[in-house]
């Protein structure tokens, strides 16, 4: 019953993502002598155990998500904030950064990961319980509900950017700043809103070009030292060398792929990662352009699916998951895609569906859950309004 309901095409492209994941994911481990070829087994598993939450969590009907929403919400905070006081032993710093439990048999679990689902449940609801409280909100009755927002998102996402993970961060961003667009508050928060990030944005850019001293001395300072390579291995990757290197090798990597490609298993560009974060760059080198184009086009077909869905379904709640996983996996191809081509900076935000890793496509795969929850439930509605 369950399968007849669930969204066929959206669980397709699923499907062919696992496929093209599992052999570029081998075809990158194998290439070089310090990857592990059995990347593509446990890849294998990680997708076999993000069909079956998926549709474990497509059992529940929207009550059901609703409750779990808060006790989910504070066990992944509690496992966040646990990363600081655990031992080695079972949370080790990986790559400067102490983002992972070692779990026996599964591997790693990084709870940060996990947190997008909680978010966007309770924030879901909280907008929800806000729209039914005040028909005819005020200007302060919506900033009470900003101020909600930020008290659920603010405390967990500092602890995510101190492990520090600033990708993590821009992701949450990207997930909730739509649905704070969709809860219908008033456009002079809206305008308050938009305006003071911007502003800041602009801020920076003119103080690195025009007072670049001040930009470097003043607030480069205030960033670890594996951020500020970062930022300038993205502005200056020819000056700095060393930090720029992944950078250059996966623009290196893409552009050798040319049109076709070299052909599978012939990708002989090293590429720090390149089963992980820099995927891409394996991809658009064995099957160049018009590979690279059908996977892009692949991964937006779902995001296609899950607003189609959503706009289908027409209930707020839902609306504004919709709008938070579209979003999110829109941001998150983007960036990564990005940063692959030295477009934008590298943060180590994962290409969704295709990238390795547990918890990252465990935690996409919850959200493919609540995806299909709101295709089912307004597939299984007896009668609409206006029929």
């Amino acid at each position: 019953m369950l399968l007849k309901k669930a969204d066929s095409s959206l669980a397709i492209s699923l499907l062919l993502l696992g496929i093209i994941s599992c052999l570029f994911v081998h075809s990158s481990s194998v290439a070089f002598a310090q990857y592990s070829s059995l990347f593509i087994v446990k890849q294998f598993i990680y997708y076999s155990l993000g069909f079956i939450i998926m549709f474990g969590v497509a059992t529940l009907d929207i009550e059901q998500l609703k409750k779990i929403g808060w006790p989910f919400y504070w066990f992944m905070v509690a496992l966040t904030f646990g990363l600081f006081i655990a031992p080695e032993s079972i949370a080790r710093t990986i790559n400067e950064a102490k983002s992972w439990y070692q779990v026996p048999l599964l591997g790693s679990f990084q709870p940060s990961e996990f947190l997008k689902f909680a978010f966007l449940i309770v924030v879901s609801k909280v907008i929800v319980a806000h729209q039914a409280k005040y028909e005819r909100p005020s200007f302060f009755s919506d900033m009470r509900l900003l101020l909600t927002i930020a008290l659920i998102i603010i405390p967990p996402t500092l602890a995510v950017y101190k492990q520090p993970d600033t990708g993590m961060v821009m992701l949450y961003l990207a997930m909730i700043l739509p649905m704070i667009f969709f809860s219908g508050i008033q456009t002079k928060l809206l305008v308050i809103f938009t305006a003071i990030p911007a502003s800041i944005v602009s801020v920076v850019v003119i103080l690195y070009v025009k007072f670049n001293d001040f930009f470097t001395e003043t607030l480069l300072s205030r960033l670890s030292g594996h951020q500020v390579s970062r930022i300038y291995g993205w502005l200056q990757p020819y000056e700095y060398t060393d930090s720029s290197f992944q950078t250059r090798q996966g623009f290196m990597a893409i552009g050798s792929g040319e049109f076709i490609g070299k052909g599978y298993l012939q990708n002989n560009v090293y590429v720090p990662e390149k089963h992980t974060d820099f995927i891409f760059s394996a991809i658009a080198e064995e099957v160049g352009f018009i590979g690279g184009a059908f996977v892009i086009s692949l991964l937006f077909f779902v995001i296609y699916r899950i607003v189609l869905i959503t706009v289908e379904a027409k209930d707020p709640f839902m609306t504004l998951m919709g709008a938070g996983i579209s979003s999110l996996l829109a941001f998150q191809i983007t960036q990564n895609i990005g940063m692959t081509l030295g477009l934008l900076p590298v943060t180590g935000v994962t290409l969704p569906f295709l990238s390795y890793g547990g918890s990252s496509l465990l935690s996409n795969f919850m959200l493919m859950g609540i995806a299909m929850i709101v295709h089912q439930s307004y597939k299984g509605y007896m009668f609409k309004v206006g029929d």
